[in-house]
């Protein structure tokens, strides 16, 4: 066997109908166009969203909403997930390493460490951002929060 004897499987490709080759065909004569209009002609094209002249919906419909282009998004890692790291890997320093080994966030993400759950290790966290109920947890048990 090589590249040239190669077919599809048997039925699992059928040959389109070609239209518009002669009365003896079925498929002559309009070619299944119907008769006259617009778009019977050659080069027809309808404008994308167009709903036969009606007020199409995009134009109904109000404009809304804003997209701040300065917005900085964050990858949130709670207190709780830190805890478990730290337990399991028993290290002292968490950074971005630790995260994207372990899939909490990507390369490119920014990390912001969240207060919710118990700390009880004293870990060294470095992240992007801190929210102010995570650092005092970290810091009470004698971390600390290092912003990167």
């Amino acid at each position: 066997m090589d590249l040239s004897n190669l077919k599809p499987a048997q039925g699992s490709t059928k040959s389109s109908k070609r239209i518009g080759r002669g009365q003896g065909s079925g498929g002559g004569g309009t070619a299944t166009r119907g008769h006259k209009g617009q778009k019977s002609r050659s080069g027809y094209s309808r404008r994308f969203g167009f709903e036969g002249g009606q007020m199409p919906i995009y134009r109904r419909l109000p404009k809304f909403g804003f997209n701040n282009i300065n917005r900085v998004e964050y990858r949130g890692v709670n207190l709780d997930v830190i805890q478990m790291l730290a337990s399991s890997l028993s290290k002292e320093v968490i950074d971005m390493e630790v995260f994207i080994e372990h899939g909490l966030a990507s390369k490119n993400d920014r990390i912001k460490v969240l207060g919710r759950g118990e700390l009880s290790a004293k870990v060294e966290v470095k992240a992007h951002a801190f929210s102010a109920s995570a650092v005092k947890a970290i810091e009470s048990k004698g971390g600390q929060a290092i912003k990167i």
